[in-house]
């Protein structure tokens, strides 16, 4: 970064400032995994159940999964994808932090990260619009609110602005404040004309729409005046921090509540999504310009944490386009793990027509759950053919096969299938069910387009991810191994609960682990100074053995060991004193036999000295061998 490097303990205030589950807890649901831990669904690779944990006390994550781990730092990075510097900047911002910057002092702001200018310029353009709607020229923005039942009070608690219909009016004053032409133009704000930049958004209602940490990453821009020839609704084109297919609108709104409840509306506008939240359905989010898709769908399940009580409910429009839009949503409703539904007024009215038409009660009552959106899609096929004849029947079967064929699940799919042959009217539910069986094996046959096979065989759990770092060379880890078991026990101890196991735990040497990954660690420690450094200074100590890790893979386990669940029923001094006893025992039984060993090979003509040296030792390990046994702890 242009601007000098962060001052270090600037960094240590941040990290300490910020708690890694507030930070998190923005992007997915997190509950107890006991322990003090909390868990969730991986942001960062598709999972049916939980394998990502947060320790809130040690300000560190990390995936079973996909091996991604870190604190709060790395995990900002990682799902924002900006550089150090830029978290950094983001994470002191919420914290009320002013950095201090080595070679040359504060950073001007010009020097900063893009990512980061580009929030501040549009959280400047949200708050500059928002003035605007107070002004005269903004009173036919007033009037189409007014017009659709939201008061002044509405429009602050949604950001609602206006932005003037001159040329640069946005232009001139984030000019004003310090960002450049370049920033504006990258940041969609502003667009080329002939001689200068002009404002892209003029005469018009504006929506900031917020990512899921609740920055404003770009607009929705409704026409007023009828000699406006752009579009009715013109959004942010793409740029660096707004992805129309990533964002939706009120989600910043809606998901504490989603979390909450396991329940999230999907409307289709930006005034359907302010009805449905001051009518009290506080889930309510929409797209933005596009038709909902996989990595909305993304964005959910990390919310609803796809439990069985799960559901989703779409409310399209009655019309043709609604209808277009829920069978698109059906193609992707197996992504879901939550139920999903369709909710249509019977009069085909939106939730925000609804709400003026007749209150806040209906808006509530629509989105209670109807219809499951598989039984929707599948009647808009049927209800195209005459199912009074035989040929109808057989051509509305032939359109509605493949689309239950998609379901994963065989019992569900069963059971759908069931109630298409009811749909269809055909008697034999038999012979409908192997239809549906036969597209979903032809699917299969195509080369894996359709659903996937039931039985199709998992990973092996202890199997990497294709993008995980390896692990240091040599034997791969075994956890049935009791060996390894023992060694990986004793590891978290020591980065987790190091008084329990200080100061013996210093003294044993990388080689009484017997797997290389192990060792790395076990070695890793002493690069840090120790376990006993951890006693008075958990989270400093932690983040200095991560350090003083050699490279990402051992860091990366590093950070897997310090969050996963220690085994024992009870963490105390006795559960520690046992696993350090077995990984001493098993190292001096190992010694034991290649001594034995050397002896054997001595043979009887040896030199008389190095015999009795071999001996002795021979006789001491066997001796500390036995007092372990007998003592335990005691004899460390």
């Amino acid at each position: 970064m242009a601007g000098g490097r962060i001052n270090d303990d600037d960094v240590k205030a941040v990290r300490d400032a910020v708690p890694i589950d507030a930070v998190v807890s923005e992007y997915l649901q997190l509950r107890s995994a006991g322990g003090g831990n909390l868990k969730g669904l991986c942001p960062f690779h598709d999972e049916k159940s939980p394998s990502f944990q947060v320790s809130p006390s040690k300000g560190l994550f990390h995936c079973f999964g996909c091996q991604e781990g870190g604190d709060t730092i790395a995990f900002v990075m990682k799902i924002d994808h900006l550089s150090f510097s830029e978290t950094v900047e983001r994470l002191a911002a919420k914290a009320g932090i002013t950095l201090r910057y080595e070679e040359g002092g504060y950073n001007p702001g010009h020097q900063r990260g893009e990512r980061i200018r580009l929030i501040e310029a549009h959280k400047a353009a949200a708050q500059f619009y928002a003035e605007q709607l107070d002004g005269a020229e903004a009173e036919i923005g007033r009037k189409f609110l007014a017009e659709r039942g939201f008061d002044q009070a509405a429009a602050q608690h949604f950001g609602v602005g206006y932005s003037p219909a001159g040329w640069d009016h946005l232009t001139r004053h984030l000019r004003g404040k310090g960002f450049s032409d370049k920033e504006l133009l990258v940041s969609g704000l502003a667009q080329e004309s002939r001689r200068n930049p002009i404002d892209r958004f003029r005469g018009r209602l504006m929506w900031p729409i917020r990512d899921v940490g609740g920055d404003v990453v770009g607009f929705g821009a409704r026409k007023l005046r009828d000699d406006d020839t752009g579009p009715k609704y013109l959004n942010t084109p793409e740029t660096p921090i707004y992805k129309k297919s990533q964002v939706l609108y009120g989600i910043d709104l809606a998901k504490k509540d989603i979390a909450k409840s396991s329940r999230a509306v999907v409307v289709e506008g930006y005034t359907d999504v302010m009805a449905c939240h001051l009518a009290g359905v506080t889930t309510a989010i929409a797209t933005c310009g596009t038709a909902f898709g996989g990595d909305h769908i993304k964005i959910l399940r990390r919310l609803l944490m796809d439990n069985g009580s799960a559901r989703v409910i779409f409310t399209f429009d009655g019309d043709a386009a609604g209808q277009k839009a829920a069978l698109r949503a059906f193609e992707d409703d197996q992504k879901f793990a939550a139920e999903t539904y369709i909710a249509i007024a019977p009069d085909g009215m939106d939730p925000c027509e609804l709400r003026l038409a007749k209150g806040d009660d209906a808006v509530a009552d629509l989105v209670e759950p109807r219809t499951p959106l598989f039984e929707f899609a599948l009647r808009q096929i049927v209800n195209r053919y005459d199912l009074e004849t035989p040929a109808g029947r057989a051509a509305a079967l032939d359109e509605a096969a493949p689309i239950v064929a998609r379901i994963k699940n065989i019992a569900s799919q069963h059971e759908v299938a069931v109630q298409l042959a009811g749909m269809l009217g055909i008697l034999d539910t038999q012979f409908v069910v192997k239809r549906v069986a036969q597209f979903a094996r032809w699917a299969r046959d195509r080369g894996g387009r359709g659903p996937a096979p039931a039985t199709q065989a998992r990973p092996p759990a202890a199997a990497p991810a294709p993008h995980a770092p390896a692990a240091p060379s040599g034997p791969a880890l075994n956890l049935r191994s009791p060996a390894h078991r023992t060694e990986r026990e004793l590891l978290k101890l020591a980065l987790q609960y190091p008084a329990l196991v200080s100061p013996a735990f210093d003294a044993y040497g990388a080689d009484e682990f017997t797997a290389p990954p192990y060792a790395a660690v076990r070695q890793t420690i002493a690069d840090a100074g120790g376990a006993e450094q951890g006693i008075s200074n958990a989270a400093e100590y932690l983040a200095r053995v991560r350090d003083a890790a050699p490279d990402d893979r051992v860091r990366a386990l590093v950070t897997e060991l310090a969050v996963e669940v220690i085994h024992g029923r009870t963490v105390d001094e006795t559960y520690a004193g046992d696993q350090l006893v077995q990984v001493r025992l098993r190292a001096v039984d190992r010694r034991i036999r290649d001594v034995t060993g050397s002896l054997t090979r001595l043979g009887t003509h040896a030199d008389p000295d190095h015999l009795a040296a071999v001996q002795n030792e021979l006789w001491v390990l066997q001796q500390y061998a036995q007092s372990l046994r007998n003592n335990g702890a005691d004899a460390l």
